[in-house]
């Protein structure tokens, strides 16, 4: 491999944490290298590489601080702890309680489920049935799929939890109506455009410890 300057090293790390994100053209610029040389130094950096925008962006990897899903965004570039978006989706869906429609693995992952949803029929990791008309997705590891399709069937285990955005909308609904109930903030404009599930805000209340102050008001 040529030997890069050690200052531009210096430089472009410097650059890119304070940047957050870079491309390789970015990186082939400020190292002064050629592509192939520029991505195996990204290969020696174990960046990140986004899971959304083509996969065009990179972040080093003390950059990203990762939600309790193992996902980080910065503006609208993506990143998973978990790899690229094939990786991700299999590890969401081989972590969830009863499996995972094309929807809510969009919201999850801030992504339209049409642009990558037919891209997961035949996928090594998971398999995908259809309930109730809507195609889920479980893992494909007998024991974990039994369980998945168990809770799935029985609906005794609550939705995944909401994301950050979402327990924002719910706690500012709970502020500012005062004892607001569980269906009453169902009904709000802001939450039926989401579409939040019943059991999805009430394990949300009550890992809080904020079911039990609007219980009074629930039927």
């Amino acid at each position: 491999m040529p030997r890069i300057k050690a200052a531009n090293i210096v430089f472009a790390k410097s650059t890119f944490k304070r940047e957050k994100i870079f491309t390789l053209p970015q990186l082939v610029e400020i190292l002064q290298c050629s592509p192939r040389t520029a991505q195996t130094k990204l290969k020696m950096w174990n960046t990140y590489t986004s899971y959304n925008q083509n996969g065009k962006y990179y972040t080093l990897p003390e950059i990203p601080i990762f939600d309790e899903m193992g996902l980080w965004r910065f503006k609208n570039v993506a990143f998973s702890r978990n790899g690229n978006l094939k990786q991700t989706i299999i590890h969401l869906v081989c972590a969830s309680t009863s499996g995972l429609s094309g929807n809510e693995l969009g919201k999850i992952l801030g992504l339209t489920p049409q642009s990558f949803v037919h891209h997961f029929r035949n996928v090594t990791g998971i398999r995908r049935e259809k309930h109730d008309g809507v195609y889920v997705y479980f893992s494909d590891e007998s024991n974990v799929y039994r369980k998945q399709i168990q809770e799935k069937i029985s609906g005794t285990l609550p939705a995944m939890a909401l994301s950050a955005g979402d327990a924002v909308m719910v706690l500012v609904a709970i502020i500012k109506h005062h004892g607001i109930s569980v269906e009453d903030i169902l009904l709000l404009p802001e939450v039926r455009k989401i579409g939040l599930s019943k059991s999805a805000v009430q394990h949300f209340l009550h890992s809080h410890g904020l079911l039990k102050k609007n219980q009074a008001t629930l039927p």
